[in-house]
């Protein structure tokens, strides 16, 4: 019981964590390209991990070598340029929406390619929670929903997190969560250099607007990347794949909560996603397996 509520702490620790980071994404995008502020966001990471390499290259062994390159490739570099490129063109609602289907993904590819076995019960609380995670977003949005190409980027990103997290759970459990991030984010941080500079870039980062948005890009990098990543793939490891994963039906929630410092009011509709949402969340992680 006592694992049981750690887990959902560290749950609502990672959505507020995830949510934050829509915002502090933005603040990048108001001055940098999305190529830049996803290669910044990786390339800072890299280096805030980079002090634990020495003890992650001793612990690694040679079966751990693809799937830290998937988990490297499929859950943070690819991703990172598909978001960025999304919150372009796609209100933060749709975002939300879109982003609340790693869930299910999580679950189909787990059950057809990774021979996991969730429970009715888990099955029922996905349904459920992502429900909730529509519900809630869609009430948000005044304008309606406005469909375009750019959400297909976000559909590839939730099927890449699905697989990343279906690795780390099969593949990756005897080696620490630290120890992992740090070596993915050492395959993918360097690489992510031949999308920092452009001819503009030293100019526009020493203005007072560059300095500010490069000051809230290294806040997502090391707050809302390293560090979350590696909160999450230590839940992981705790709990199960499917229950890890639904923390992107608590985002929205987050969402809702920055509205409210911005001055927006929370209606009855709100308040009875939130408890669906929770109650999927619940349900999910209700006798869940470990596989």
């Amino acid at each position: 019981m006592e694992k049981s509520i750690k887990n959902y702490i560290v749950l609502i620790l990672l959505a507020i964590i995830w949510g934050s980071s829509f915002i502090l994404m933005k603040r990048g995008l108001e001055v940098y390209s999305y190529t830049q502020v996803a290669a910044l966001r990786l390339f800072i990471a890299f280096i805030s991990l980079a002090p634990f390499l020495f003890k992650a290259v001793k612990v690694v062994q040679k079966k751990h070598f693809v799937p830290i390159i998937i988990m490297a490739f499929f859950g943070n570099g690819i991703p990172a340029f598909l978001f960025t490129k999304a919150q372009t063109q796609l209100d933060s609602s749709l975002v939300g929406i879109l982003n609340s289907l790693v869930p299910l993904f999580t679950l189909l590819l787990g059950i057809y390619f990774f021979k996991s076995k969730p429970t009715k019960t888990n099955i029922v609380g996905i349904i459920i929670g992502l429900c909730g995670a529509v519900f809630l977003t869609y009430s948000t949005m005044g304008e309606g929903v406005q469909i375009n190409s750019y959400m297909y980027l976000v559909i590839l990103a939730t099927v890449m997190y699905a697989i990343s997290i279906n690795v780390i759970k099969k593949y990756l459990q005897d080696i620490d969560a630290l120890s992992v991030t740090a070596l993915a984010f050492a395959i993918i941080g360097p690489l992510s250099l031949f999308y920092i500079f452009s001819p503009d870039f030293f100019t526009v980062s020493v203005s007072d607007k560059g300095i500010e948005a490069l000051l809230y890009i290294t806040l997502l990098a090391v707050v809302g990347t390293s560090s979350a990543v590696v909160i999450f793939n230590k839940l992981i490891n705790r709990s199960s794949a499917i229950f890890a994963s639904s923390v992107t039906y608590l985002i929205p929630i987050v969402a809702i909560l920055w509205g409210v410092f911005d001055g927006e009011t929370i209606t009855f509709i709100h308040l009875i996603s939130v408890v669906i949402i929770l109650s999927g969340v619940y349900l999910v992680n209700k006798k869940s397996l470990t596989k």
